[in-house]
């Protein structure tokens, strides 16, 4: 096989992937019906990602580096660490929404106190939490946030969105059966809006 024709079969195989990931999940996902959506052979897929957790891995990669790539794109043109940061707040909770197995697999990976996170990934989440902390270190210099502590404030807003995320279907279960207030009907924007409105309380006081 040509390598155009490799790496456009690679392609294919990463982008129909993302979106039978997105909307079934690692578990309910099977290579058989991915390589139905791919028109390609089973063994045609296994050959370039040798296993379903390769490919999981390769399609986490794919998609944080394009949200930190997104983030850095819009960030290119502000010159304020507060629209930084909200740029950086709104991207990501955009993208865990629409690839809801992202939250879930990250909260999974790192439940065993992160010993058993590949390489590749660790090194995507790494890179995305240096993108965070450049702009609150910014923030901080230019006199816009104080008492910056990145790690723990990472950890608010990435913790936050990922388990608004995967408790969804909870937290309405919950609101139908006791009627308690479980933000059940919140959007991701008005969630992202509302922690991006803490977090700056809490930078600047």
């Amino acid at each position: 096989m040509k390598k155009r024709d490799a790496q456009a079969s690679k392609k294919i195989i990463l982008d129909r992937a993302i979106k039978l990931f997105s909307q079934k999940g690692y578990n309910s996902s099977s290579m058989d019906e991915l390589a139905t959506l791919c028109d390609l052979n089973k063994a045609m897929i296994f050959y370039y990602y040798k296993s379903k957790q390769g490919l999981f891995e390769a399609v986490m990669k794919e998609v944080l580096e394009e949200i930190y790539n997104t983030i850095k794109k819009e960030n290119q043109n502000q010159h304020n660490p507060i629209k930084e940061l909200e740029s950086f707040i709104k991207t990501y909770a955009t993208f865990a929404c629409e690839h809801p197995y992202l939250p879930s697999l990250l909260l999974k990976e790192l439940s065993d106190s992160g010993s058993i996170v590949p390489e590749q990934l660790f090194a995507n989440m790494r890179q995305l939490f240096e993108l965070f902390s450049q702009i609150l270190k910014k923030g901080e210099k230019e006199g816009c946030f104080s008492d910056v502590i990145p790690m723990i404030l990472y950890f608010m807003v990435i913790g936050t969105l990922n388990l608004m995320i995967t408790t969804k279907q909870l937290r309405i279960k919950a609101h139908e059966l006791s009627g308690v207030d479980t933000c059940s009907t919140c959007s991701i924007d008005e969630i992202s809006e509302y922690i991006m409105k803490k977090i700056k309380k809490i930078l600047k006081d």
